[in-house]
Parts: C-alpha cells; sequence; structure tokens
C-alpha cells in the first residue's frame, strides 16, 4: 500500500499526512473526553445534588418507597419537588 500511496501523491504530501495522523488522533480522544465530561456535569439535578435520572431509574426499579429508603437514598419518594424551607412549587398557588 506504500507503493500505491507514493505514486498517487507527492512525497511531501505523505510527510505532512503521517505527521498530522497523532495529533489528530490524540485531539479527537481528547474532545470525546471533554464532551463526555461536560455532559455528564451538565445533568440536570436537584436542589440535593443528585441526578434527575437516577432518581427516575430507582423508581421505576422499586415499586415503593420503601427500598428507595433503604437503599440510602435521600429526597421525596413520592415525585414531589424538593423545595426550600418556607417556597411553595409554583403550581400551589394557582
Amino acid at each position: 500500500m506504500g507503493n500505491f500511496m507514493s505514486s498517487v501523491l507527492p512525497p511531501g504530501l505523505i510527510d505532512v499526512l503521517s505527521a498530522l495522523i497523532p495529533p489528530v488522533v490524540v485531539g479527537g480522544v481528547f474532545c470525546a473526553f471533554v464532551i463526555q465530561l461536560l455532559r455528564r456535569e451538565m445533568a440536570p439535578r436537584r436542589m440535593d445534588g443528585s441526578l434527575v435520572s437516577e432518581d427516575e431509574a430507582t423508581n421505576s426499579d422499586s415499586a415503593d418507597g420503601d427500598d428507595a429508603q433503604a437503599s440510602g437514598q435521600t429526597g421525596p419518594v413520592n415525585g414531589t419537588p424538593i423545595v426550600r424551607g418556607g417556597e411553595r412549587p409554583e403550581s400551589e398557588g394557582r
């Protein structure tokens, strides 16, 4: 295959391409890692810091709330939103 590439492309271009391939691979892996990290960090969270999707997954796995409390998970079991001390949920005032 090296003979085919050298017959089609000029020798200087082959050197440039072979020099650019490793940085492109490293940059691609780095960008994929950063995107994955940002997606994880920017996921919707509740006020206690737990991921919204984790609560939905555990609620669908366990039929009653006792399993969620036994596993050490804190927060509302019945699906009510977490609000601070004296605040009301927005839909309560309507």
